[in-house]
């Protein structure tokens, strides 16, 4: 079923769309959620919270934006690093740590070099583009890279090490 009929779907019959939603883009969303989160109910936790997204947000999709896959992916993504980042305060708090406050200068510091590394990014070849994004956007574990792209860990841990090198000489050293 393609992407529009997925919300022509939805918008005739909002169960039965979002039924058919899950069906077809569940799978991915399971796995880019299980990418961020590797505890099992924690990620079951996590899906039921995108499902739950996806039904309050689903008529805000503009397809003129992006593909729907691309969308969906972005909210379960968010959804799970906003639950890890949830988890990982709790821990925090209990364990009664002072949280680190950025002033305004360094929160204004902290925009611009992801900015930078926003640009550089985009400037990669697509293949490296793809492993970075898996890597440290997805929060991929190595191994599960290496297994999926048929190369050995070292291979991927070479190939990450390489592209984190090229990143900080583009972007000016240690401190990019």
């Amino acid at each position: 079923m393609t992407d529009a009929e997925l919300m022509e779907q939805f918008t005739q019959n909002n169960t039965q769309g979002m039924e058919a939603l899950l069906r077809q883009y569940g799978p991915l969303l399971r796995y880019v959620i299980g990418g961020v989160l590797r505890d099992a109910q924690d990620a079951e936790d996590c899906y039921s919270e995108v499902s739950l997204a996806l039904w309050q947000k689903l008529e805000a999709f503009d397809p003129e934006k992006g593909s729907l896959s691309a969308w969906l992916t972005a909210i379960a993504r968010n959804t799970a690093l906003n639950h890890l980042k949830a988890r990982i305060r709790r821990e925090k708090h209990q364990s009664e740590e002072p949280a680190e406050v950025l002033t305004p200068e360094q929160e204004v510091l902290r925009k611009e070099r992801a900015e930078q590394l926003r640009a550089a990014v985009t400037r990669l070849p697509e293949a490296e583009r793809k492993l970075f994004y898996r890597r440290y956007y997805y929060l991929q574990p190595v191994s599960q890279i290496a297994a999926e792209l048929g190369l050995s860990q070292r291979a991927v841990e070479g190939r990450l090490y390489r592209l984190r090198q090229r990143l900080r000489q583009e972007l000016g050293g240690d401190n990019a």
